[in-house]
């Protein structure tokens, strides 16, 4: 039997803070270790019990989400975050990424949907709400335009299979898949990543996605 997912809660409503605990805690590979109701009772538990998981909320007292969000992965650099939301404007998506979430879903989505969305983030993958995902890559796609009416600035040299691994990582691969698609080792895939994120000065595969739209790595119809 393999370790369950350690998960925190963070949200300022303890009636949905409850209700997701009991459908989490239900499955048996998920396990919630702590709950907090703003952004900085957040950090000090993720400091306490260092999930696996976060369930973050963004509009929160005290300290939001995203500030939450930095100040974590800044101490706990593996610990992934999942942000749960009502709030569907862009600047919130685009500074979650920037603060190093993996993952933006709204609260529309159902609430029994939640356990595979942890599954998923765990596993290395990126999650954004289908809305969410089609306001970005239309903001990409403008991105994309405006470069081409601009001079190109060379950026960092990827190795070949560096620039292979990227584009697998921005389809939502996770590294035991993409080292099965290259036959390398998933050890060798996450020596590759670190090795782009650092190159790329990027903190999460997710901006490593950003990056690949941006670069025009992968198709935007």
């Amino acid at each position: 039997m393999e370790e369950p997912i350690t998960v925190m809660i963070v949200d300022d409503h303890a009636l949905f803070r409850r209700g997701l605990q009991m459908v989490l805690e239900s499955e048996k590979d998920i396990d919630v270790v702590a709950e907090a109701n703003d952004g900085h009772e957040a950090i000090e538990k993720a400091e306490q019990t260092t999930p696996d998981v976060v369930l973050m909320d963004v509009r929160m007292p005290k300290r939001t989400g995203i500030e939450a969000t930095r100040a974590i992965k800044d101490t706990l650099p593996s610990t992934k975050i999942l942000m749960l939301t009502i709030s569907d404007e862009e600047a919130d998506l685009y500074e979650a990424i920037k603060a190093g979430a993996s993952g933006y879903l709204l609260k529309e989505i159902s609430i029994d949907e939640v356990s595979d969305a942890v599954r998923s983030v765990h596993a290395g993958q990126s999650l954004i709400s289908p809305s969410m995902a089609s306001k970005l890559l239309t903001e990409f796609a403008a991105m994309v335009k405006r470069k081409d009416e601009r001079t190109q600035v060379p950026g960092p040299r990827l190795t070949d299979r560096e620039l292979e691994v990227l584009k697998l990582v921005a389809k939502g691969m996770n590294n035991r898949d993409i080292g099965s698609e290259l036959f390398i080792s998933e050890n060798t895939v996450k020596n590759h990543v670190r090795n782009i994120l650092e190159k790329l000065h990027l903190h999460s595969r997710m901006e490593a996605v950003v990056y690949a739209v941006r670069e025009k790595l992968l198709d935007i119809k």
